[in-house]
């Protein structure tokens, strides 16, 4: 063996080292990314696309090109066209999220798209549901170069499991069709929120959307059949101080009030001027409803979240719909007292029941809290007055009407 030459079998161990640490560190490394970008997504945190968020004007014009697009007039439509305040809903949308998987957010009629491109890059996984199929191209163009990040689906959340028989006509659908589509299942009601859904209200339909909603809420159907679902929605600011009202506040004090608080808890998340808005009408115009009582120079976005313990009690999805009824007969009459309410209804103890609930004899149903009419509700549920035929032929009516 030449001097200072390293033996054959030594040389060989390095080499044979180097390409087996080689080896066995390339697929580590290599897959280091993917590993990590596949946790951000099962938790909910996409990395951002940098997609370009088209500026006002542009925004206006794709909602203008629609319209023009469209066959038969549409019902007014407000969007979301301004950078800045799609920013603002994105923080909104994302503040005060629970440690652990973010859920899915679901994003009613998008339009042009300019809060879902915002959402996007905050690394949130969106479903969008639009019913315009003028929208759907821009939207399906994105979805096609993200890795599915984006989901777009062609139907109208307004106008989920309508009231017919027979086969669903698009955009219309069913609430079981939209979450499979999803890939959302249903989660026990104490569970964490499974799904967000972000919206627009339609101005035309405003008060009928939200009983509507509120049945859904408790009689646990159509989105609330999967749990504790989140609502996040633009409203108008004459109905949002009726969803917050007190007792006391003569004008906005109505069952929808106490029935909404009771059902879920209740968040104001921002405010925003009408003419921050772009609306599908042909003039442009900003279409703000009047209001005589109330203040109404706002959209106020108002998060929904359904009551951990609302099925606690004596209150049941299968009994609500009596609770909802008992709620709007008080307040049919606000100024009449509680005690001739209950003599209504062929109550005989009512003086005393109200004395266990220290409830005051000369209370009028304007001046019961919330919590209040709850206590009254499972009261009565020990009481024969909710087993009575007439009684439940008069919930029944006022389902129907409501539902209409």
């Amino acid at each position: 063996m030449l001097a200072g030459r390293a033996p054959p079998g030594a040389a060989g161990c390095r080499r044979l080292l180097a390409a087996a640490l080689a080896a066995g560190l390339r697929p580590l490394l290599c897959g280091l990314r993917p590993c990590w970008a596949t946790a951000r997504r099962a938790a909910g945190q996409w990395p951002s696309p940098g997609l370009r968020v088209p500026e006002a004007a542009e925004a206006e014009r794709l909602v203008q090109q629609a319209q023009q697009l469209q066959r038969t007039s549409a019902p007014l439509r407000r969007f979301i066209a301004c950078p800045q305040l799609a920013r603002t809903v994105q923080r909104c949308l994302q503040g005060g999220a629970s440690p652990g998987p973010r859920p899915v957010l679901l994003e009613c009629a998008p339009g042009p798209g300019i809060l879902t491109r915002t959402l996007l890059n905050a690394g949130v996984r969106v479903v969008a549901l639009e019913s315009n199929s003028a929208f759907l191209p821009n939207l399906q163009s994105l979805e096609n170069s993200l890795d599915g990040q984006l989901k777009v689906i062609y139907g109208d959340f307004f106008r989920l499991d309508p009231l017919v028989t027979g086969t669903v006509k698009p955009p219309a659908m069913c609430s079981d069709k939209l979450f499979e589509t999803m890939g959302v299942a249903a989660v026990p009601w104490r569970a964490d929120v499974p799904l967000k859904i972000f919206g627009i209200l339609p101005q035309k339909k405003e008060r009928n959307t939200l009983w509507r909603l509120l049945f859904a809420l408790y009689e646990c159907s159509s989105i609330y059949r999967y749990g504790r679902v989140e609502l996040n929605i633009f409203i108008s600011e004459k109905e949002y101080k009726v969803l917050t009202a007190k007792p006391g506040e003569v004008r906005a004090y109505q069952a929808l009030s106490i029935l909404w608080q009771v059902g879920c808890e209740i968040q104001l998340l921002h405010m925003e001027p009408w003419s921050s808005f772009v609306t599908n009408l042909k003039n442009g115009g900003w279409a703000v409803p009047k209001s005589t009582w109330l203040p109404n120079d706002h959209l106020c976005l108002v998060r929904l979240t359904p009551q951990q313990n609302l099925f606690t009690g004596g209150l049941k999805p299968t009994n609500s719909s009596t609770f909802i009824f008992m709620v709007k007969q008080c307040l049919a009459r606000p100024r009449s007292r509680l005690t001739d309410r209950l003599n209504s209804w062929s109550l005989d103890n009512g003086g005393k029941l109200l004395r266990d609930l220290e409830i005051p004899d000369n209370a009028e149903t304007r001046n019961l809290y919330p919590e209040d009419y709850r206590r009254l509700f499972e009261a009565l549920q020990n009481s024969n007055m909710f087993t009575e035929t007439w009684f439940h032929d008069e919930v029944l009516d006022s389902i129907r009407n409501i539902n209409l």
